[in-house]
């Protein structure tokens, strides 16, 4: 069956099929994919249900991390060219930091990627002069970050971590960001952001890029089809992947507008921007649902840019 999830993540070709709080990735080695502990093989447990349900939160926000572990390769077959091996594209519309600047002037800046999958952004601002640490819960995703490195002769901080449980001390950046990662992935967003605002310095910077929240609202098909809404916006329920044997094979969850400006609030930062990049001309390549016929009509992106006001700490 093909996928309905609104995710520009799933590579439009895969067969659909709690987290270290951090360990180290040492630059002369390459990370290995940690065992499951849970005696399902993801690679064998096939795809049974899809669809929009309720899922214990245990049992959703853990299923990235099986998920990407054995999708990466895939993945980046089919988008590497796309993202590049050293550039921070923002969104499936193309979007870069290097025409975008959303986080400021980095040289020299310490800097936390969130969900960084083969860290392609973190090691083109290490290039800009950014002290960057990228960050993943997946360490298959992390394994092909090292052969990025090793094909191009750089060395990027690699930490296999959980975004709910940032393994760095308080105040230890002065900016954070994640392109499409973490967020979209686990039922409790608002502790990302209780993280990334308690890593962060007072003032420092918080930029996210999630799906269009609007998007939810509308099948994932990039033509004609996916232009009139078929459910509620409002409907919370995630979409699922389940195995044969019961297990999540994969979960992301939607959040109204309404819901990420409450959960920054939450968390103590100021919302400064909210950009909806448009769909470029000429730009002709589809992801999954994202495409030139519904970029033309329906916004695919939303980019929060955030801060931390001086003397506020993480709450």
């Amino acid at each position: 069956m093909s996928s309905p999830t609104p995710s520009p993540h799933r590579p439009a070709t895969t067969t659909p099929p709690a987290s270290p709080a951090g360990s180290a990735v040492d630059p002369s080695t390459e990370p290995s994919v940690e065992p499951r502990d849970d005696g399902v093989d993801d690679d064998q447990d096939a795809l049974e249900e899809a669809g929009y349900r309720e899922v214990p939160d245990a049992d959703g926000g853990r299923a990235g991390r099986g998920w990407w572990d054995a999708n990466a390769e895939e993945y980046l077959a089919e988008h590497g060219d796309f993202l590049g091996a050293a550039d921070l594209c923002w969104c499936p519309e193309g979007l870069r930091e290097a025409d975008a600047h959303l986080l400021g002037d980095v040289v020299g800046a310490r800097v936390l990627e969130i969900g960084a999958g083969a860290a392609q952004c973190s090691r083109w601002l290490a290039g800009q002069g950014a002290h960057a640490v990228a960050t993943d819960v997946s360490g298959g995703m992390l394994a092909a970050g090292r052969r990025l490195d090793t094909a191009a002769g750089t060395s990027t901080a690699l930490v296999q971590a959980d975004a709910r449980a940032l393994p760095f001390a308080d105040a230890s950046f002065d900016v954070a960001f994640t392109a499409y990662g973490a967020i979209p992935f686990v039922p409790d967003a608002a502790r990302v952001h209780a993280e990334v605002a308690r890593v962060l310095r007072p003032g420092g910077r918080w930029v996210f890029a999630v799906t269009h929240p609007v998007r939810w609202a509308f099948p994932d098909d990039p033509g004609e089809g996916g232009l009139t809404a078929t459910r509620s916006y409002f409907d919370r329920r995630p979409y699922v992947e389940i195995g044969r044997s019961g297990k999540v094979l994969y979960a992301e969850y939607h959040r109204t507008l309404g819901d990420h400006v409450a959960e920054l609030v939450g968390a103590g930062f100021v919302l400064d921007r909210l950009v909806e990049p448009t769909w470029p001309e000429g730009h002709e390549r589809t992801w999954g649902g994202w495409g030139p016929v519904r970029g033309a009509r329906l916004p695919g992106t939303a980019i929060f840019v955030t801060h931390l006001p001086p003397g506020e700490r993480g709450q």
